[in-house]
């Protein structure tokens, strides 16, 4: 053991408390924090069955990315048990909606204890760990155990790869370790070899292959019962610092808005009811998803306050924003919309997601913006311009199908590791 790795784990030690502290501050607004808290320190090891295909996604994004690639290992192993980890409350509590029949938990963190007894008992026949969850001692510990892990629909932005630079010595043993590693681009592949990773494939998003589930479709139907004839931007997955910005550009539209609605859908529940006080602290008259109500004519901004329905809002409005690219956070699944058939727009900062932004603009069907205002503008140029709008759905239809196929590489690469003289 090195003295980088020596050093992490001992931090480990050290914020165990602050840790502790973390999650009992996240609970006061997200109550579920506190659920299944043995889980996360490496207890309540309770497999239903041992042997499972092991698929770690840490949160929302990843977990729905995750399906395409699950139903591609249901069909090819159906009597496999399956066995899915996250991090967050919502992407657990999104892991349960989507595979009732997996078993669904906490991956602890990653403590060397806690992780090699997670392992031990519930023997996964392999791991497959989604988009950049690079965790040393996991990787370590299923390397000792014999266990093969897979990095899939693999990530690295420049950004991030600069950040791991600085532990190289931590991360590029671990990486080396990996089974296989099944890259979105080839720049991420690169990037991922420069920090150790051995055996890469490039094959490209899952989250291109993600079917629209009947139940989302008919959701966005009623939706748009609710919200009637007018036009819509959706602002969906907004970050902090980026709704004031959105109202504020909102508010100056005034009159060039016409009766359009603002659909607002912050990405984290904790943050619906700041949302709200900002807009209404603004004199935008607001409604709730939550409320049941259908919208009335007066109303300027609607709240989604809830979780797991964004194809919802997305089959019910007529522009999209993609939240997260207003300031720095990286822009959140702009990939959504196309998907959907709905024109969009982001902002500058699409760092997570560099190679879609060009695809997707280079296909007609997406289109960035520099500011809060400038969305605001083309959003409402958009909605009144019916052939524009109409070439950038025709755009979304070629930039979906250009890049699907992701799921099926990668089954075949979990194959080639599960079944090597198939």
């Amino acid at each position: 053991m090195n003295w980088q790795r020596a050093l992490y784990n001992g931090l480990w030690r050290v914020l165990t408390p602050f840790i502790r502290r973390y999650l009992k501050r996240r609970a006061r607004q997200a109550p579920a924090y506190l659920e299944h808290w043995d889980e996360r320190f490496g207890q309540a090891l309770s497999p239903k069955a041992a042997g499972a295909i092991w698929i770690h996604a840490v949160s929302v994004g990843e977990t729905r990315a995750a399906q395409p690639l699950v139903a591609a290992i249901r069909r090819q192993w159906p009597d496999v048990p399956l066995l899915l980890t996250q991090m967050t409350p919502t992407g657990r509590a999104t892991a349960e909606a989507l595979y009732p029949d997996a078993e669904v938990r906490y991956l602890p963190y990653d403590y060397p204890q806690a992780v090699a007894d997670f392992l031990r008992a519930y023997r996964p026949r392999c791991g497959v760990l989604m988009e950049t969850e690079i965790w040393p001692n996991l990787i370590h510990a299923a390397a000792d155990q014999g266990v093969p892990l897979v990095l899939a629909n693999a990530r690295l932005s420049e950004k991030s790869l600069n950040g791991y630079r600085k532990v190289l010595g931590l991360i590029r043993p671990a990486m080396r370790e990996l089974t296989a590693v099944a890259a979105q681009t080839a720049k991420d592949a690169d990037r991922l070899r420069q920090l150790g990773a051995e055996k890469i494939w490039v094959c490209g998003s899952s989250k291109y292959d993600i079917e629209i589930p009947a139940a989302q479709r008919h959701l966005a139907e009623a939706f748009r019962a609710r919200l009637g004839t007018r036009p819509v931007l959706l602002c969906a997955s907004t970050r902090e610092g980026e709704e004031a910005l959105i109202l504020d550009a909102w508010l100056k539209a005034g009159a060039a808005a016409g009766d359009a609605l603002l659909v607002l859908v912050p990405r984290h529940p904790e943050r619906w009811n700041e949302a709200a006080a900002l807009a209404e602290a603004r004199g935008l008259k607001l409604q709730r998803r939550g409320d049941g109500a259908p919208v009335v004519a007066d109303t300027r901004v609607w709240l989604g306050d809830s979780m797991g329905e964004m194809f919802g809002y997305l089959g019910a409005c007529d522009v999209a924003f993609i939240g997260g690219s207003l300031l720095p956070f990286g822009c959140q699944n702009l990939i959504e919309p196309a998907l959907m058939g709905v024109p969009a727009l982001f902002g500058p900062s699409v760092f997570n997601f560099q190679q879609a932004a060009a695809d997707s603009m280079a296909a007609g069907a997406g289109r960035q913006v520099a500011d809060a205002d400038e969305m605001v503008n083309a959003a409402l140029a958009l909605l009144n311009d019916a052939a524009a709008a109409e070439a950038m759905r025709q755009g979304a239809a070629r930039f979906r199908e250009a890049h699907r196929g992701a799921s099926e590489r990668m089954l075949d690469l979990l194959k080639a590791v599960l079944e090597p003289t198939a």
